[in-house]
């Protein structure tokens, strides 16, 4: 009996060690707040992170302008939707050890008094038992299978979170690409036209309608401007809000805007086979792959479970003086139900994990064929609004020197100069529509093709969360 109780004891204080302990973290929405507005993209700590990302030393610090490489790099840090992304990861993770648990032992103990004892025989009997279940058909094995593979999926889904901070902070930086330079400009002239119709009106040399239409024109202009300066405005506060600061921070900063000034041409575009290559490395479909696995490893434990699981209970009991050992085994009989309907539910799942992954393949090469087929076009728009605008630039340089020997009047040079500045606004509206689409295609395929092509690998961009 002595023997007995020190063993429990010593079981009772490695249960209490092995125990883990909570520790509050409560979430002040205050410090919250103000830790966000105190955000800051020079700060030594961003700076440390950048200099882990890239391997070296980054000198002078901070970088005299932001373009999407380095903006990229500040969302991978700052973003929240990252942090969750990087959390349910550790959730899939901390999953696949719940999965592999083994089921624990139960003790029991019994005690009993004989009223009727007779005379010399202790009335007590007590006895001390324990139950040890024994999963069979290989649950366990399939249950740790699901949970690697949902652990794979999400860490997966974090690497796609990654992208696409990458693809919010591009879009956005696009978004402001600076065109207002070239609507002021269009604005400027109208006014000067403006001008010099209103003097000619006075003077009588033209009439009453053509000062009108100048009017107009700087009107729309004007209007044009305005609007382009809101925008401007809207789309500095989504950069910032891609990036995960302040939007003071953003407008703080020299943006630079390199990645888009050229286009790659479309010959030096992925083949057919990169392009397949790429489609199979997509995180979002090896994340639905590894769903497919899961329910597939799901439908296994479900059918697994149709064979009961053991539990052997040996035991000891004193009674009356003699000690007597037991030996007891139990088992649920499956004669009311095989588990029908969890395995109906799993062959469920399987069928739609399984149309999941051919919808977003399926998707992802819709995405890449229409992004392909937009580029080709939007590249030949580029090309021709180039050589529109070498054109205008020719005609504007004749019109100039014909100005100055005093062959032609101001208002000529005034409205080539005006249709300069179209040309070149008409440019730059080209070149925003074909990065867009390039971006678009970008997205399918998971992978840079402009200019500033820098990503961290998958793998160290995943460590990037943990770093930080």
């Amino acid at each position: 009996m002595e023997k007995m109780k020190r063993l429990s004891i010593a079981c009772m204080v490695l249960w209490l060690v092995g125990c883990a302990s909570f520790t509050p973290k409560p979430l002040d929405p205050g410090t919250q707040q103000v830790a966000f507005e105190s955000r800051s993209l020079t700060s030594p700590a961003v700076r440390q992170f950048f200099e882990h990302t890239l391997d070296h030393a980054i000198t002078p610090w901070p970088p005299a302008s932001w373009g999407l490489a380095r903006l990229t790099l500040a969302a991978y840090y700052f973003q929240p939707g990252l942090d969750v992304a990087h959390a349910r990861s550790l959730v899939a993770q901390a999953g696949v050890i719940t999965a592999g648990a083994r089921p624990n032992p139960t003790a029991f103990a019994s005690l009993e008094y004989n009223a009727d004892a007779p005379a010399g025989i202790l009335p007590w009997t007590n006895g001390l038992g324990i139950a040890v279940p024994i999963e069979t058909a290989g649950k366990r094995d399939y249950r740790i299978q699901q949970a690697q593979h949902l652990a794979q999926a999400a860490r997966l889904r974090e690497v796609d979170a990654l992208w696409q901070a990458r693809s919010r902070v591009r879009s956005s930086l696009l978004a402001i690409y600076p065109t207002e330079a070239l609507v002021q400009r269009q604005r400027d002239l109208q006014h000067e036209i403006v001008g010099l119709m209103e003097r000619r009106f006075v003077v009588g040399f033209s009439s009453r309608p053509e000062a009108t239409e100048a009017r107009l024109a700087l009107d729309q202009a004007t209007l044009i401007l305005q609007n382009n300066q809101t925008q401007r405005a809207e789309n500095l506060a989504r950069v910032a809000a891609s990036v995960g600061v302040p939007g003071n921070v953003i407008e703080a900063v020299a943006i630079s805007f390199d990645a888009f000034d050229s286009l790659p041409p479309v010959s030096e575009l992925p083949s057919v086979e990169m392009r397949r290559q790429a489609l199979l490395r997509r995180p979002d479909i090896l994340a639905a792959l590894a769903d497919y696995e899961a329910s597939q490893s799901a439908l296994q434990l479900e059918i697994a479970k149709q064979y009961p699981d053991i539990s052997l209970g040996p035991g000891y009991r004193w009674d009356a003086g003699e000690v007597k050992w037991s030996l007891g085994l139990s088992l649920v009989l499956p004669l009311l139900n095989h588990n029908q309907g969890p395995v109906a539910v799993a062959e469920a799942q399987r069928k739609k994990a399984g149309a999941a992954f051919l919808a977003t393949q399926a998707r992802a090469i819709a995405e890449v064929e229409q992004a392909l087929a937009g580029y080709r076009h939007a590249a030949r728009m580029v090309d021709t609004a180039d050589a529109l605008l070498r054109n205008q630039q020719e005609k504007t340089r004749a019109v100039s020197t014909a100005y100055t020997v005093g062959e032609v009047d101001k208002l000529m040079l005034l409205s080539a100069q005006y249709e300069t500045a179209t040309a070149e606004f008409a440019r730059a509206t080209a070149l925003i529509q074909a990065q867009q689409i390039l971006g678009r295609l970008e997205d399918a395929l998971r992978a840079p093709l402009g200019a500033d092509r820098f990503i961290p690998a998958a793998e160290r961009a995943v460590s990037l969360r943990q770093f930080r």
